[in-house]
């Protein structure tokens, strides 16, 4: 468990308020009895650490090692249990605790009982004007409850926050209870407000959510961090090292990594439920969930000589890990024909993004070849039905006839991230879209020889080019072909970043410009936010929590 960070806190005594009128909706859960099947607790120090830490730094590391021990978390749940057990819990005496699980620092745990069934929001405020209140409603079983137990997060620090609690019952009847809280200092130095620029008459049009920061690569301790509309930080989530790439949801529990080798199950209290270790492999960029709540990993064989070219999958309810896919089985010739990086990698493929498309189809993204890949038959005898590339880079290899055909005159894709498939009940069978952060970059270090500029890829810079795009491709596998159906320019970034697709915006991270902005319908900016990032902003989407 981490330890509170800063001065010493503590609750104090609440102003109560009771009012009727309508309240907002939400749903809870409660804590789990930690009957996951499988929880691998930390053994070797796996790379979670590669970069010099200040003495005060290594402390909070062991801290943070604590909070991803499963046996850790199960004795905090005894306690919490036993202080449920030994008093009784209103809204007069709520059992409020700062962040027991030390999942994230901004948050705390709260439990009560109402009399009457009832459903909860909670609002943050603190003294300084330039932050705005922050509200959100409480996930419940059911709507209306007597017994409430949840994760309050949003809490800014080093300054007394404010937490109202309004509690609805079916009614209508409205009470409200105020609890005022002195948060002490984050464990990192991220920024606490951004640097943003918002179109104030378009503000509205923002999509709900938080920002999710996977990774603002620094060398100091990583985390995960959840910013709101207004480029306030709402949420400090501390990793052993490298860095989340993606947060995925099931019923139960939200999973991200939190190294290069393990994923961890948190749930809606923020405890740790379970942590898988990937043994023999290291993960990276991406994962998603099949069909049957497997996790697909892209990740890389340390027994190999190469690096991030194959798939895994992770069995969430047993933890074994399983290779289901070697690209170097479907495109060994090309393979053999490459070299190793400056780093002494042969990094051929370099895949960043796993789709799941169902019965056994997957979608990849090589930045390496700047190629989209389907794979089918993923379980069974995989095979790889179809490539959206340049036709000049692979001409010659023999994968030619693997080629959809460009329709329409555009560029096509440079060393692309975060591609997305998108189904559409309005397209014919065997159509879909593919949306991606086209970093428009021509370039490819284990094979040096070949002339990118020759497609119409001209930047090779990291950071030192002119425009990326957003791009969306409609394709159609009855005509083997691919077209831009969509596409708009953003802030350059030759390698990382991501777009997202959400309530019909457009989310933008250009990783290396250390910028992301949300456009709306018609691709106008409407807002911007900009990091101090040492290196980059790997990824950022927007979740609801």
């Amino acid at each position: 468990m981490l330890k509170e960070p800063g001065k010493k806190k503590k609750w104090i005594v609440p102003t109560l308020l009771i009012i009727a009128g309508i309240g907002i909706f939400g749903r809870t859960t409660a804590i789990s009895a930690m009957e996951a099947t499988v929880s691998r607790i930390l053994g070797t120090p796996d790379e979670e650490q590669t970069v010099a830490l200040t003495e005060e730094e290594e402390k909070q590391l062991e801290e943070i090692k604590k909070t991803y021990d499963t046996a850790g978390q199960a004795k905090i749940v005894k306690k919490l249990e036993a202080k449920k057990a030994k008093n009784e819990y209103t809204i007069d005496n709520m059992l409020i605790q700062y962040n027991p699980f030390g999942t994230n620092t901004q948050s705390a745990y709260v439990y009560f009982k109402t009399e009457n069934p009832a459903k909860i929001t909670y609002t943050v405020s603190v003294s300084d004007k330039e932050i705005k209140d922050f509200t959100r409603e409480v996930s419940q079983e059911k709507e209306y409850q007597t017994e409430h137990e949840f994760q309050v997060i949003g809490l800014i620090p080093d300054m007394e926050n404010k937490v109202k609690f309004t509690i609805t019952e079916e009614n209508g009847m409205v009470t409200t209870r105020s609890y005022a809280y002195n948060m002490g200092s984050l464990l990192g130095d991220e920024e606490v407000k951004l640097e943003t620029d918002i179109d104030e008459k378009a503000e509205e049009e923002l999509s709900d959510g938080l920002y999710v920061i996977l990774g603002n690569d620094d060398s100091h301790l990583d985390f995960m961090y959840y910013y709101d509309n207004d480029g306030i930080l709402r949420g400090e989530v501390p990793l052993l090292g490298y860095r989340s790439h993606r947060i995925l949801f099931d019923e139960s529990a939200m999973y991200y990594s939190i190294s290069e080798s393990k994923i961890a199950a948190v749930n809606r209290l923020g405890q740790v439920v379970s942590v898988y270790d990937l043994g023999d492999y290291s993960l990276h960029h991406d994962y998603v969930f099949d069909d049957d709540g497997n996790i697909l990993i892209l990740a890389t064989d340390n027994k190999q000589d190469s690096v991030e070219d194959v798939v895994v999958k992770l069995d969430i309810r047993t933890g074994q890990v399983t290779e289901v896919l070697d690209l170097g089985d479907l495109l060994g010739n090309y393979k053999a024909s490459c070299v190793a990086n400056a780093d002494g990698d042969l990094d051929w493929m370099h895949i960043n993004t796993i789709q799941w498309m169902g019965s056994g189809q997957v979608l990849l993204s090589s930045r390496e070849t700047s190629t989209i890949l389907k794979v089918s038959n993923l379980y069974t005898a995989p095979q790889l039905d179809y490539m959206i590339g340049a036709d000049k880079f692979w001409a010659g290899t023999g994968y030619e006839n693997l080629l959809f055909t460009k329709d329409g005159s555009f560029t096509i894709q440079g060393g692309q991230h975060s591609v997305t498939y998108v189904k559409d009940d309005t397209l014919k069978e065997g159509q879909y879209y593919l949306y991606m952060f086209n970093n428009n970059i021509g370039y490819s270090e284990t094979r040096p020889g070949f002339d990118w500029s020759s497609t119409g890829l001209t930047e090779t810079s990291a950071k030192d080019g002119s425009t990326s795009y957003y791009y969306k491709y409609l394709v159609d596998e009855n005509n083997r072909t691919f077209k831009l159906a969509d596409s708009f320019k953003v802030p350059y970034s030759g390698y990382v970043s991501s777009v997202q697709e959400i309530s019909g915006n457009v989310l933008a991270d250009s990783g290396f410009a250390g910028e992301f902005r949300e456009y709306n319908k018609e691709h106008k900016l409407i807002a911007s936010y900009k990091m101090n990032a040492e290196k980059f902003i790997y990824r950022v989407y927007k979740y609801q929590f």
